[in-house]
């Protein structure tokens, strides 16, 4: 065991399942923020809270090795008014609440990790977006993220160090996007989508995981990290090594105008697949990270062998 209490505020989605199986063997106790109660499992312990006001979950919060925030309602939805407001809501309050809660705490998490989106760098097909010299981009998508990274750094926390980690794509075999984009492989129809020359900045899930950890063990890092894998690919060779490593040779594209019909009756934008994300890891990268999974390849091989 290397550390005795890791938290995950709003942890009981996707990428909050894949953290708590990363670290429930490298941890004491690993406790859940979350508004649903769940049975404790293994060292895994669900504490309910709201994401607006203070209550017992606090005491949660005492000398933990590190607060994982990964409070939001999914984007995956039509961008209605009320869904925006939703979005945005759902991730400053909580993030707001755990700085003013951290600021009263005598022993506060010694790392704060926010996990936001890198999906704030503008639409790209010219040249990669990083920490240093990457472009912050305009509309909905861009506005929640800059309003969530207001409300993290909004609050001096002195005696916990602060990492704001702009997350890729997560690519893995039980959520986010992968299963989606398989079974369109698997029905004929898993083609590019759009001119298929959009940028996708993906990570694999352990990879993922593994950054939180590098943060952990290396104290001098704070500050805005972007988690992307270091060799983005562009939509169409995405689609054509997902084909391949599943045995389907021929996959039919989806043009633009599809796109937009299909995303009204599943419910979800176009933007979420038609944005060029060309982002790179350059800070990770400089601090002597390394990918398990630089190359798509790589990683849809080891997804689909599970």
């Amino acid at each position: 065991m290397k550390y005795k209490k890791i938290v995950l505020a709003g942890g009981n989605g996707y990428l909050g399942n894949v953290l708590a199986n990363y670290y429930k063997d490298k941890t004491e106790e690993i406790v859940i923020l979350s508004r649903r109660e769940k049975q404790t499992e293994h060292n895994i312990r669900t504490v309910t809270w709201d994401g607006k006001t203070r209550g017992k979950w606090t005491a949660e919060l005492v000398n933990a090795d590190m607060l994982i925030n990964l409070s939001g309602k999914n984007v995956n939805c039509r961008y209605t008014d009320k869904n925006k407001a939703e979005i945005i809501v759902s991730r400053v309050l909580p993030t707001e609440l755990l700085g003013i809660v951290i600021q009263d705490l005598y022993e506060p998490p010694k790392l704060w990790i926010n996990i936001t989106s890198a999906t704030i760098y503008r639409h790209a097909e010219d040249r990669p977006q990083d920490e240093e010299t990457g472009e912050i981009g305009s509309g909905f998508s861009i506005d929640v993220c800059n309003a969530w990274e207001t409300a993290f750094n909004k609050y001096e926390t002195p005696k916990t160090r602060k990492v704001t980690l702009r997350m890729g794509i997560v690519l893995g075999r039980e959520g986010s996007v992968f299963p989606r984009l398989l079974n369109l492989v698997k029905m004929g129809i898993g083609g590019m989508q759009g001119n298929g020359e959009q940028y996708v900045s993906w990570v694999h899930e352990h990879d993922a995981a593994r950054s939180t950890e590098w943060f952990a063990d290396n104290p001098e890092l704070q500050g805005i990290f972007n988690c992307t894998a270091p060799i983005p690919i562009k939509n169409a060779e995405l689609m054509h090594i997902i084909r391949k490593a599943y045995g389907t040779p021929i996959g039919l594209p989806a043009p633009e105008w599809l796109l937009e019909m299909g995303a009204i009756m599943i419910g979800t934008e176009t933007e979420l697949i038609l944005k060029s994300r060309w982002v790179l890891p350059k800070r990770l990268l400089d601090s002597g990270f390394e990918f398990r999974y630089r190359n798509a390849e790589d990683a849809v091989k080891e997804i689909l062998k599970r």
